[in-house]
């Protein structure tokens, strides 16, 4: 027991290590592990459709059990999701999903594919997803990913044959990976992709199936298994101590930000995959039947093999560098390979494996996580060999290609740190990730650089070259440059290496709402990436708008220093809105990007650099009641949002939930999912009815029907459903048009619903009882109308509202409509109904 608790310890130390970006330390059992994998020559792909798709168990599986090359191509970023780690959403939120599942690749072992789609939300069919994400294009990434990866074998997430059934992305994916496999042999298909890969046909491809596809476990017993292959993917591997299906929770449970954390089982896990192309396999347990995964498949392997068969199953686990000589040899006989697709995956590998089983350790840190283009950086070099192997360094190069000779004899734990310098070439471009380098569309991204399609992140350009000769043979070992730091609570903390803009400039509110025609006062923040930064900002706007002074002279003295100025906004009279970015002039250039640093534990520091936008809105609005209780839930900017159009909005959290604090309240907003996160709101229910029937109004935001943690989400019966509106364009019907919330403060029309992004809404209730009042019916194309996206409920003398309109979405986008209603939703029962100019056209 006490050995495989100490297994376990060091593979989540293991784990958790990598996730902060600190070097791979491996055991002795993982090198050897390692070395089978060396062994094998065959691939899988796994293809779905967003982050969190992926069966985690079958990647595993292939991964560490069979010792197959496991890559998941998830087509896209996940940036249409929820976060539920932070406020990010959108692009910066594919941002979080992407290195999410690089964590969890990391974890169970595979590797980590994308194609340029755009998440752009839920979508019911795959002709609308086909259609928003350009097909031809999508199709192209997905050949081009089969092309280079060369997989014998691909798995789907989804069934092709069910459109409509489920989200359209997701039959999408299965789709394009079906007509991909008849295409990626075909040299006239994408052969302007010829140029930089060979065609390649796959084995077979599968489709991972299971009971729920049938509609009942029942169901699936009865069905026909013919083409079915059944894998029992609950191994345990005594190398680490864990099951295959507990690697698999941890690698799920890296995907924070959708709240994915995964509990791991033990024991028999089957997993079943549908043979959908190619020859069925007679042995139904083993998918690469009939193909030769030796070093036998390509030509001159065969000595190879004989060299590193021998290696494995000679391995001394108490002294690992004894079969550094021989792997040396091996790696040796890689080079002179003619397939340069096997070569360059089993020389990167036996790299690896000699760097391990040396125990050496190459590192180059700055002396800071970031510097601009032409600046001198200091580098801190660390080089040490912990085995008896004869090594030398015989000089490191630089990112500039500047070799400096070292010829240094790496004696047995004798370390060596030297001190060198860097000068950034001026043309050095910021880092940031590649495909947010140009602007997209709903639809996909814009990648000019087509070598770049598909890597899951852009790939680091300064490095260091570690030039070793090894066993009298010259390796070479690249590692990237990194910043290095010890935290008092956390330790030692890794970041990357950055190039950020010499300056970068943001407005302090991505959304700026104006409800009236006074001017306002808004903050920009100017932030030097060098010392000694001179210049002047000034603010593009539009032509109706005013601002004041027209330029401001901005002076900082130290690299990372901020300066606040306060422009001065003047609106229109009439409703209006544009954007406003900050131009900050440096010498004769112009800087109109903002720095965006994403921080959180799970995944490495993120540097992005996008346009500086604000949206600024003149909007005609009017409210009643001014403070405002807001519970939050899974993360939303509703609060600040409410708090630019005149709110007084403060933070409830379940403690804080009493009838006396409650009283002080004109209404009270449960955030989004708040019902999915926060399980003390159970005990708070009451008391939230108990102060709507004493006169308050509450607003509940949409939550899932999945994981509801209250026995009761509304005073009267109410039930939630996968109802959704997706089309952000589709017609709204207003049904109560006398009802006082689409009347007062502010008279509500179709106009209100133009301009919304995304969709219109998302999991609306489907059943309620008669105390409730459909406000709104809307549907998608070919679909029935759906009358649950707002429902109002008298209760005693106040009012509840059940919403599932996504205001979440709509505040941050500055849509008017979105405003003008929330604020009547908030001023219910407090309008005085009898006078006519209340209503507001």
């Amino acid at each position: 027991m006490k050995t495989r608790l100490r297994l376990l310890f060091l593979f989540l130390f293991s784990t958790a290590l990598l996730t902060a970006q600190q070097p791979k330390k491996p055991t002795a059992s993982e090198i050897h592990e390692s070395i089978k994998k060396l062994n094998f020559l065959g691939s899988v792909l796994y293809v779905a459709a967003h982050p969190d798709d992926e069966n985690t168990r079958l990647i595993s599986y292939m991964s560490n059990e069979v010792k197959a090359r496991t890559a998941y191509l998830s087509l896209t970023r996940g940036d249409g999701g929820q976060n539920l780690v932070g406020p990010e959403i959108r692009e910066l939120l594919g941002v979080i999903r992407t290195q999410e599942l690089l964590a969890a690749r990391r974890t169970d072992g595979g590797e980590q594919l994308f194609t340029r789609a755009n998440d752009f939300g839920y979508s019911k069919h795959p002709d609308e997803t086909l259609a928003i994400w350009n097909k031809a294009q999508v199709l192209s990434d997905v050949v081009l990913a089969i092309r280079k990866f060369k997989p014998d074998v691909i798995i789907n997430r989804f069934n092709h044959r069910t459109p409509g059934t489920t989200h359209g992305h997701h039959t999408s994916s299965a789709m394009l990976s079906i007509e991909a496999f008849d295409l990626v042999g075909d040299k006239s298909a994408y052969s302007n992709q010829l140029s930089s890969v060979n065609v390649w046909q796959p084995k077979r491809l599968f489709f991972n199936t299971g009971w729920w596809f049938y509609g009942s476990r029942e169901n699936f017993e009865k069905a026909d298994k013919t083409d079915l292959l059944k894998i029992d993917t609950g191994v345990y591997f005594p190398s680490n101590g864990l099951s295959n299906p507990e690697i698999a929770a941890l690698s799920r449970s890296q995907h924070k930000s959708q709240g994915f954390g995964s509990t791991g089982r033990r024991g028999s896990q089957i997993e079943y995959i549908e043979l959908i192309k190619g020859d069925l396999p007679n042995d139904k347990t083993n998918v690469f039947e009939g193909i030769d995964t030796s070093w036998n498949r390509i030509e001159g392997g065969k000595a190879i093999g004989d060299i590193l068969y021998a290696v494995q199953d000679n391995y001394d686990f108490k002294k690992p560098s004894t079969s550094i000589p021989e792997l040396v040899r091996a790696y040796k006989a890689i080079q002179g390979l003619e397939n340069e697709h096997w070569k360059t995956i089993k020389t990167n590998e036996i790299k690896g494996i000699i760097a391990d089983c040396a125990g050496l350790y190459l590192e180059a840190t700055a002396n800071t996580n970031h510097a601009t283009a032409g600046s001198i950086v200091d580098l801190n070099i660390e080089v040490i060999n912990r085995s008896d192997s004869n090594i030398v360094l015989s000089n490191i190069v630089n990112p500039n290609g500047i070799k400096i000779d070292k010829n240094l004899k790496l004696d047995n734990n004798t370390g060596f740190d030297f001190k060198e310098t860097l000068n950034i070439k001026n043309t050095q471009q910021a880092s940031t990730p590649y495909w947010l380098t140009k602007k997209g569309n709903l639809g996909m991204y814009t990648v000019e650089d087509k070598s770049l399609i598909g890597k899951p992140e852009t790939p680091r350009k300064l490095n260091i070259t570690f030039n070793l000769n090894i066993e009298n043979f010259a390796i070479p070992f690249t590692k990237p440059i990194v910043y290095k730091t010890n935290d008092p609570v956390k330790g030692e903390v890794y970041k990357p290496f950055e190039i950020i803009p010499e300056v970068s400039a943001k407005i302090s509110e991505k959304v700026i709402i104006l409800d009236t025609d006074k001017q306002r006062d808004i903050e920009v923040i100017v932030k030097a990436g060098r010392d000694s930064l001179e210049g002047y900002v000034e603010l593009a706007h539009p032509n109706n708008w005013s601002v004041y002074p027209e330029k401001q002279k901005v002076t900082i003295t130290n690299k990372g220093q901020e300066e606040r100025l306060i422009f001065t906004v003047i609106p229109p009279k009439e409703q209006s809105e544009g954007l406003l970015t900050p131009m900050v002039h440096i010498g004769d250039k112009v800087y109109t990007k903002e720095l965006i640093e994403i921080d959180y534990d799970h995944i490495p520091f993120q540097t992005v650099v996008l346009p500086s936008e604000s949206k600024i809105v003149r909007l005609d609005i009017q409210k009643r009641g001014e403070n405002i209780g807001y519970i939050e839930g899974a993360g939303d900017v509703v609060p600040e949002s409410l708090r630019q159009i005149g709110y007084n909005v403060a933070i409830l959290k379940p403690e804080d939930i009493s009838t006396e604090n409650l009283s002080r309240f004109d209404a009270v907003v449960v955030g989004i999912r708040a019902y999915n996160t926060v399980e003390e709101l159970n005990f708070k229910q009451q008391i939230l009815f108990d102060y709507v029937a004493q006169g308050g109004n509450m607003i509940v935001q949409y939550n899932t029907r999945h994981r509801v943690k209250v026995d009761q989400i509304a005073p009267y019966d109410l039930t939630l459903s996968r109802d959704r509106v997706t089309d952000e364009t589709a017609d709204v019907k207003l049904l109560a048009t006398n009802h006082e919330v689409l009347n007062f403060p502010n008279k509500i029309t179709a106009q209100d619903f133009e301009g919304w992004t995304q969709e219109r809404g998302l999991y609306f209730p489907n059943e309620w009882s008669s105390e409730f009042e459909p406000i709104l019916s809307m549907n998608d194309k070919g679909e029935t109308p759906k009358t649950g996206s707002l429902l109002v409920a008298k209760h005693g003398e106040g009012h509840y509202i059940y919403t599932g309109l996504s205001f979440f979405r709509e505040f941050p986008a500055g849509v008017s409509g979105a405003y003008r209603l929330f604020a009547n939703m908030l001023s219910l029962g407090k309008n005085d109904i009898n006078q006519p100019n209340q209503i507001k056209n």
